[in-house]
């Protein structure tokens, strides 16, 4: 199947699961069977009226195994309206991200407006000041609501919308102004010779087949057909579209249109509503509803992009266009992903979910590579972070020392870790070969200890070296045998000297025997 974009009015993002096929698993996880995910097989899905509040977002739908999120939600109306769109991280990537239509709203964590941003991080677009002071609300209100969601690809720019309906007329200003910055930011993009696929609940029937009632007030001599073909809202969307009807002449900056209806394309009696820009109308291999599944009011719509587009002439694999440059080549993946592609709008940087991870995606992730004995451990496989944990290494990579409290004196007197006088502990799991090596090896460095302790035999060709506080000795320590400092004749200031002797030798004497048992 070729990449694939869902478009789904949901009813309230956990609404679904009340339902079959999804009652039982009740997750968006896509490999987890008869999940939202699997069963949409999309690789981009945006979800319309999820009807949260960003304080009862909850880890499975933030934190979903393999997928990016990112959010627009309602700022002061609860359980109300808002978008969120999901990218499969296997096969795309956004290279920009934006809430709003207007470019007033900040990114989070930041002052600076997403118009206001550098170029190269703006997506572009935005209405100008002539086009904003045409409406009686402000840009923030307009964009306050939870009704849009922006990513940039290569090759193209997703809108995600969530348009108001048409259902009190104290909201006609509003809804009527927010169509009007719909109009003027997927026309200002265009002008500016980027592609645009739009896609959501537009909440406009833009022919009588589309309306149930259209027909009937018809029929009823109530409205006329040009009438309800005239009505505000389908006279600005029939504008957009390339087939759509329009009454009289155009209106001035709608005199061309830039959209193509995908869906109805493919299906013409279809009422929902897949759209691009004009140039890229060949790249689609199917456009349809995803008939069956119960949850909403709404079915899910798609549309599928053929393996091959037509990009400046030339034949481009549509994976490669779909993520940053490099990533992929010829539809072969070059880079594997990575959290340094997380852009600052990503729902996984929302503060209540940053630098947390799901339990299973923290176990899914198997590294390509095993890291370097100097180099930081980059990925989590199943076996590995158990092993890390429980210091558990494989033959040929053994895990690193276990630390432990006790310690050593050295020839001054100094502390020595245990990493400093022995390599790291071997395998527990190994050959019965490897387990006598070891066990060799044990005892070895245990009689290495003791004889830490005891002197050193008398050797003609060594020379005695200068002890502690300049006492003459030929050891380093002595054994539980031998505790006597040396037979030498003290001078009475030395007297000092000896007693600190004693004590260090008798601390000494006290960690060799915690050692040993």
């Amino acid at each position: 199947m070729g990449f694939r974009i869902t478009t789904w009015n949901v009813n309230g993002i956990r609404n679904p699961f009340s339902y079959e096929p999804w009652r039982g698993k009740r997750t968006f996880e896509a490999k987890a069977q008869k999940s939202m995910f699997e069963i949409l097989e999309a690789d981009i899905v945006v979800f319309q009226e999820t009807k949260i509040q960003l304080k009862d977002l909850r880890d499975d739908m933030v934190l979903v195994p393999g997928w990016d999120c990112y959010f627009s939600l309602p700022r002061i109306k609860k359980g109300y309206s808002g978008v969120v769109i999901y990218t499969r991280n296997a096969t795309c990537a956004p290279i920009r991200a934006e809430e709003g239509l207007t470019g007033v709203l900040c990114p989070p964590n930041s002052s600076v407006s997403f118009r206001d941003l550098p170029r190269d991080q703006q997506i572009g677009g935005y209405p100008t000041m002539d086009q904003l002071l045409k409406f009686d609300l402000d840009a923030a209100t307009l964009d306050s609501e939870g009704r849009c969601v922006i990513l940039e690809f290569p090759a193209f720019v997703l809108f995600g919308l969530y348009c108001p309906a048409n259902r009190d007329e104290s909201r006609d200003n509003f809804r009527q102004s927010f169509l009007d910055l719909m109009d003027a930011r997927i026309r200002n993009l265009v002008a500016m010779g980027k592609r645009v696929f739009v896609t959501g609940d537009i909440n406009i029937s833009r022919g009588e087949i589309d309306a149930a009632h259209a027909s009937e007030n018809i029929r009823k001599g109530t409205m006329t057909e040009d009438e309800f073909i005239s009505a505000p809202a389908r006279r600005l969307f029939n504008q957009l579209l390339s087939d759509g009807e329009v009454v009289g002449e155009r209106d001035v900056g709608r005199e061309r249109p830039v959209l193509y209806d995908i869906c109805r394309s493919f299906n013409p009696n279809r009422r929902d509503y897949v759209l691009c820009s004009l140039d890229m109308q060949d790249w689609f291999s199917d456009s349809n509803i995803q008939e069956g599944l119960m949850g909403s009011d709404h079915c899910p719509v798609y549309a599928v992009f053929k393996d091959f587009v037509s990009v400046n002439g030339q034949q481009t694999n549509i994976l490669d266009i779909m993520n940053p440059p490099s990533i992929f080549e010829k539809g072969k993946r070059q880079e594997e992903y990575s959290t340094k592609l997380l852009l600052p709008t990503s729902g996984r940087l929302i503060p209540d979910f940053d630098k947390r991870r799901s339990i299973k995606d923290m176990f899914s992730q198997k590294p390509t590579n095993f890291p370097q004995k100097s180099s930081p451990v980059s990925g989590f496989g199943p076996s590995k972070s158990f092993q890390d944990r429980k210091g558990i290494g494989q033959e040929g990579n053994r895990s690193p020392p276990i630390p432990i409290s006790d310690s050593s004196f050295s020839a001054k007197g100094t502390i020595r870790k245990r990493s400093e006088r022995s390599g790291p502990l071997p395998s527990i799991k190994r050959s019965k070969s490897l387990a006598s090596q070891t066990s060799t090896t044990s005892l070895a460095s245990q009689k290495n200890i003791k004889r830490f302790f005891k002197p050193k035999g008398t050797d003609t060709n060594q020379t005695n070296a200068t002890g502690i506080h300049g006492v003459p000795v030929q050891a380093i320590g002595c054994s539980s045998e031998s505790l006597s400092p040396p037979s030498i004749t003290t001078p009475p200031e030395k007297q000092e000297g000896l007693r600190s002797w004693e004590q260090g030798k008798g601390n000494a004497m006290a960690l060799l025997n915690i050692h040993l048992g």
